[in-house]
């Protein structure tokens, strides 16, 4: 494993005066999360932001509303990733439910289109005679200047709803709903696209409820909460206290048993029990087989995963997109090897890498440089662009992922401002994004990138950290301790699963499979033996026996022969300095 600093998260000097009825354990990790009162903690759909503060919602809901009276036809145009396809699967079926009888939907494609609404999707729109009346776009269209002026000149209204950070120009739609334009007092900034047009769907149903029009038996948008929980954790947006609202209560529906069918198929292919599913499972288990879709083919079939009905339908579709997952990561690790290749070829250490990274292959694909991209980053604790051919054989495009305390875009606005014209398109969030240029100009980017990346960082920002909750006490270590922690997010971005750290001794150790180890623990402070589990360390790993392991981990229930026991996933390990005794 590569060497990395262990840090320990501040605990609160005092103990909090709220949560008198949590564990001490539970109170110790929500207060080193920021939580300081229970209401932080209270995951009821009333505790949610409400719709009416996103600026631009009035709008929207006045042509919505106009669409479903006049039963126009509207179109959702939406993006390939999961976040764009649960976006558009919340439009279809809740403009659906809120009466609207011609509603359609179309995603670009990654290869043919790139990303967004785009003046071409439209010139398409209209040579196949399939212009809408209103166009509403999901996840995307706030930067599509050029692509709003399309549609509006063909004669369509346009309603942008988005998350992504606002440029300096916002195009001239009908309506704009995004919680990140400039002037909106929406307070929770980190929505995920589903999550605002959720909000966009729960303000029309308050107005045509309002005006006698809606639907009799008023419909249950909180039907749509597993797709909203499953594209927010899917996006790694912040979970703050409205998105923790959004994951719990989607989670809550998945677990019952009244989720998507497309939802229980996905997680049916992966040989997961939907009873017992938590955040971490949407995001590592659910999302990459949605998001397979859009890397390697068309995120239609996600889509139409999410919209099925009919259970035998969502198993064909989840066993094709499983199918397309396996693809994209033996594609991903042949791509990471070809990249781990090209870094040794540099013939240079950490020490001498650039701060930000830029990385073309002409063989990789661009369906997967963002995977690409964010394993590189994690080998080196750099900021990451992987490039890939466009199309056209002129243009690359890029797939960014950053490290803590690196704004990805703002890196990427810099770079814009510094050298006009280079960039041809970018945009994205602090942590990912996505970009095109000229191939001629990679050099020029690649020393502009990292000339930004070094302005805006210091050299401690480029260590390898983790970041962890302390230790586990000797009676905090044991199967309870598992499942009180599954029960108690929903955990992810910004509110992180529970890891802790301790010294062990190591009394035995084995290589299972390729390349995974399997440890068998003891505390040195005494208690029982515990066993342990290190994915991917290599098939050459020290001899923990001789040294004992600083542990990092998470407390896990693992059943074998049916029996379950506690075992520790071990995230990183280290030998101790001194011998074992």
């Amino acid at each position: 494993m590569t060497p990395k600093k262990i840090l320990r998260r501040p605990q609160p000097d005092t103990a909090p005066a709220w949560g008198q009825n949590l564990p001490p354990l539970l109170r110790r990790l929500y207060a080193a999360r920021g939580i300081t009162s229970d209401e932080q903690l209270s995951y009821t759909l009333k505790s949610l932001a409400s719709p009416m503060e996103l600026r631009g919602i009035d709008r929207a809901v006045e042509l919505l509303a106009e669409a479903i009276g006049q039963q126009q036809r509207v179109l959702v145009l939406g993006d390939f990733d999961a976040d764009g396809a649960t976006s558009t699967a919340v439009a279809m079926l809740g403009l659906s439910m809120l009466g609207l009888r011609s509603v359609d939907f179309r995603v670009p494609s990654r290869f043919a289109d790139g990303y967004g609404l785009t003046p071409g999707i439209i010139e398409r729109l209209r040579d196949e005679g399939e212009l809408p009346d209103l166009l509403v776009t999901v996840d995307n269209g706030i930067s599509a200047i050029e692509g709003v002026k399309a549609a509006r000149d063909m004669g369509m209204k346009v309603i942008v709803t988005d998350h992504h950070l606002a440029g300096d120009t916002l195009p001239e739609a009908d309506a704009i709903v995004n919680p990140n334009q400039p002037g909106c007092p929406f307070l929770s900034k980190n929505a995920a696209g589903v999550g605002v047009m959720f909000y966009v769907l729960t303000a029309l149903r308050k107005h045509l409820r309002e005006q006698s029009l809606l639907p009799q038996p008023e419909p249950n948008l909180g039907a749509l909460l597993d797709l909203v929980a499953l594209g927010t954790v899917a996006d790694v947006v912040p979970l703050d206290h409205n998105n923790r609202i959004f994951v719990e209560q989607g989670l809550r529906r998945i677990r019952q048993g009244e989720a998507r069918p497309g939802i229980l198929a996905l997680l049916e292919v992966a040989g997961r029990d939907h009873t017992a599913i938590s955040s971490t499972d949407l995001g590592f288990v659910v999302g990459p087989r949605l998001n397979a879709a859009g890397r390697l083919d068309d995120m239609s079939i996600g889509i139409a995963c999410l919209l099925a009905d009919s259970p035998d339908e969502a198993r064909r579709l989840a066993r094709e997109l499983d199918t397309f997952n396996r693809e994209r990561r033996t594609i991903e690790k042949d791509m990471k090897a070809q990249a781990q290749d090209l870094l040794a070829s540099m013939s240079l250490d950490l020490e001498g890498l650039p701060w930000g990274l830029a990385l073309y292959d002409p063989e990789w694909h661009q369906g997967v440089i963002g995977i690409l991209a964010a394993r590189i980053r994690e080998q080196t604790n750099r900021p990451t662009i992987a490039f890939a051919s466009d199309d056209n054989g002129e243009d690359i495009k890029g797939s960014a992922r950053s490290i803590p305390g690196l704004h990805i875009r703002d890196v990427l606005a810099a770079v814009d401002a510094r050298h006009p014209g280079m960039l041809k398109k970018y945009g994205g969030h602090a942590m990912a994004a996505g970009m095109t240029l000229a191939q001629s100009d990679l050099d020029a980017f690649s020393e502009a990138f990292d000339k930004v990346v070094r302005d805006t960082l210091v050299a401690a920002d480029l260590e390898a950290a983790i970041t962890t909750d302390g230790p586990l006490a000797l009676d905090e270590l044991r199967l309870e301790t598992a499942a009180l922690l599954k029960r108690a997010g929903p955990w992810g971005q910004h509110f992180p699963e529970p890891i802790f750290d301790g010294e062990f001794r190591v009394v035995s150790q084995r290589v299972v499979g390729e390349n995974h180890l399997k440890l068998v623990l003891q505390p040195f402070e005494g208690g029982g033996i515990i066993d342990g589990i290190a994915f991917n360390t290599g098939p050459e790993v020290p001899d923990y026996t001789r040294t004992g392991a600083r542990v990092v981990y998470k407390p896990d229930a693992n059943t074998f022969r049916g029996r379950t026991n506690l075992q520790l996933l071990v995230d990183y390990l280290e030998p101790l300095r001194k011998p074992a005794g």
